[in-house]
């Protein structure tokens, strides 16, 4: 089965996770932009050096570059089964290039799945994190503030998923494999 999937949902929610073994169990490969951008700034590609001199300065990759790296990853023979994005769309105008991507390609998304989880959790969550692996910048006022830039920029396309009837909404609360197991049972095909 070919599965073209978006995963959605705040930081701290799990995408991250669940995207890895959601691809295991569904034999695709979970693309995350932070692995691309990693990726192209290990090889020093054109788009590598472009994002570097952004990222060094502390501003923000461009959508154009971040567009690029993608439709390149997209271009991979691996993900001629399906993919799994995490991170990617993060805005409408990112949607609308993804579904440009893949109209290329004579593909589109088969679904957006969002992780939910109330943001008192994520804070909880992304607190624990921020302790474990002692990050210091991870403060409750940081990470309101993320959630806060999620819910203006990003929580958009989970609506523009649902009026083209390709959202459904998983609940992130629960051990990682009982979110795994929701996610896998919201790709079985209907039937």
């Amino acid at each position: 089965m070919s599965l073209r999937l978006v995963l959605l949902g705040p930081p701290g929610s799990g995408k991250g996770t669940q995207a890895v073994g959601l691809a295991e169990a569904l034999g695709v490969p979970a693309i995350s932009t932070g692995a691309i951008f990693r990726d192209n700034l290990a090889r020093e590609t054109e788009l590598g050096k472009t994002a570097g001199q952004y990222m060094s300065a502390g501003q923000l990759v461009p959508d154009e570059v971040t567009n690029a790296m993608v439709a390149d990853r997209l271009s991979q023979p691996d993900v001629a089964a399906g993919f799994i994005l995490d991170g990617y769309p993060r805005n409408l105008e990112q949607v609308a290039e993804l579904d440009a991507m893949l109209a290329e390609r004579g593909l589109e998304l088969d679904l957006a799945i969002e992780l939910t989880l109330d943001h008192g959790l994520v804070i909880e969550r992304l607190l624990r994190r921020a302790e474990i692996e002692g990050r210091a910048d991870d403060t409750e006022p940081v990470i309101r503030e993320r959630l806060a830039v999620y819910r203006q920029s990003t929580e958009p396309i989970s609506g523009a998923y649902a009026a083209r009837s390709k959202l459904a909404s998983v609940d992130g609360d629960g051990s990682i494999e009982d979110v795994a197991a929701r996610l896998r049972k919201v790709c079985q095909p209907a039937g």
